[in-house]
């Protein structure tokens, strides 16, 4: 397992992934297979969304060479297994067991729906195949979600690239009685439809396939110096700078007035019951005020507030197991920054209830608590800053 600007990949061989891969048609669950590359990594840096569902797919799959320098990099050791070889496999071991393969490929792509037919009936003639042609977008059409659920696949491949394929499958695993095998795997289908050639062994072997495809494909020069140079560039920022700096940080204190006083909004982390605190974001290049407002959108949906105090540089505190790290899931090793300096924004809720929503990849759970038993509440980690927050919340009185 190595862990590389944050996303946990490469832990699995090709033999325990074929097992996996087994176990996920009998389980009767849904399951998500991704495969980060050195692109879909750095999209992930300014994607929340595909950056929680890259972390809690069930099995990741290290797409890219580049991935092997960056844990050789990191002292991290990673097992490399491509989409391009993930794709026959799966569609052979479908063949063999007849089972329906659903395709969402983009209506603009290399491969036309007619080539994939023509692959699958030459190749694999015992899959039975349904393909969506859609735009690149997140969801599936109602439309398109009711032919799925009609056709019950067993196993998914979409093909619209990242982020769109890895959101549009989890759209699918949550509306859908059950998907057993979905994996995002962008082009690979270009390889078997003869639309595009893929790299010569040793080329792939040495870490050229990017030589290779901008050769072939100069017009990716943008994308492959994206997932070379500056994928290299930020890996060392993230290991050897970040970890001597603290990452700029606004929490969120939003209150509502209520007949018996103020209440304030808090949320329950995604994945860690019980731990309590309140919305928090990273500056990013915002000042204070637009940071946090940003964070309050999309944190709870909330869209009426009032700001009414803003600070800075309150609270600094490093990262540890308990308040959110990123660092390899066997705890070796910690990368990236440091810990955070928070700021505080203060707001008044001024909407109506319907209007919070909290999103599922930050927060599991939220809460209005009164502002009497607000510290108690939150995880024991959080409460030394939230005791110096709320005493500027009273100080404004």
């Amino acid at each position: 397992m190595a862990n590389i600007l944050g996303i946990n990949t490469g832990s699995t061989n090709w033999t325990d992934a074929k097992s996996a891969i087994s176990d996920f048609y009998n389980d009767g669950r849904s399951h998500l297979i991704v495969t980060p590359n050195p692109e879909i990594i750095l999209s992930a840096q300014k994607d929340e969304e595909l950056f929680y569902l890259l972390n809690h797919a069930d099995l990741s799959l290290a797409d890219g060479f580049g991935l092997k320098i960056a844990a050789w990099l990191s002292g991290q050791k990673l097992q490399r297994l491509t989409g391009a070889d993930l794709l026959p496999y799966l569609l052979e071991e479908a063949n063999n067991k007849s089972r329906r393969l659903l395709i969402i490929k983009p209506i603009l792509s290399l491969s036309s729906e007619t080539d994939l037919l023509r692959v699958l009936s030459e190749k694999y003639p015992h899959i039975s195949p349904l393909i969506i042609s859609t735009n690149r977008q997140a969801q599936a059409e109602e439309s398109d979600l009711n032919k799925i659920k009609n056709f019950a696949p067993a196993l998914a491949i979409c093909l619209l690239g990242a982020p769109e394929q890895e959101k549009y499958l989890h759209y699918l695993k949550e509306n859908m009685p059950v998907l057993p095998l979905a994996v995002g795997l962008g082009g690979a289908f270009d390889f078997l439809s003869g639309r595009v050639r893929r790299a010569p062994k040793i080329m792939r072997d040495f870490g050229f396939e990017w030589l290779w495809r901008l050769i072939k494909q100069p017009e990716r020069w943008r994308r492959i110096w994206r997932a070379t140079f500056v994928f290299l560039y930020k890996l060392i920022i993230w290991r050897f700078v970040l970890p001597y700096r603290y990452r700029q940080n606004v929490a969120i204190l939003m209150y509502r007035l209520t007949p018996e006083g103020r209440e304030i909004f808090i949320v329950e982390r995604q994945g860690q019951p019980g731990h309590w605190q309140l919305p928090q974001g990273g500056l990013d290049g915002l000042d204070l005020v637009a940071a946090g407002s940003k964070e309050i959108r999309e944190e709870s949906g909330a869209i009426h507030f009032k700001i009414i105090a803003s600070y800075k540089k309150l609270y600094r505190y490093e990262f540890t197991q308990e308040n959110g790290h990123y660092q390899n899931k066997e705890g070796e090793k910690h990368f990236g920054y440091r810990g955070q300096e928070q700021g505080l924004l203060i707001v008044e809720f001024t909407g109506s209830p319907e209007e919070i929503k909290i999103n599922y990849w930050d927060h599991q759970n939220w809460s209005w608590v009164a502002e009497k038993e607000f510290i108690q509440k939150l995880h024991p980690c959080r409460q030394e800053a939230a005791f110096i927050y709320l005493q500027k919340l009273k100080n404004l009185n």
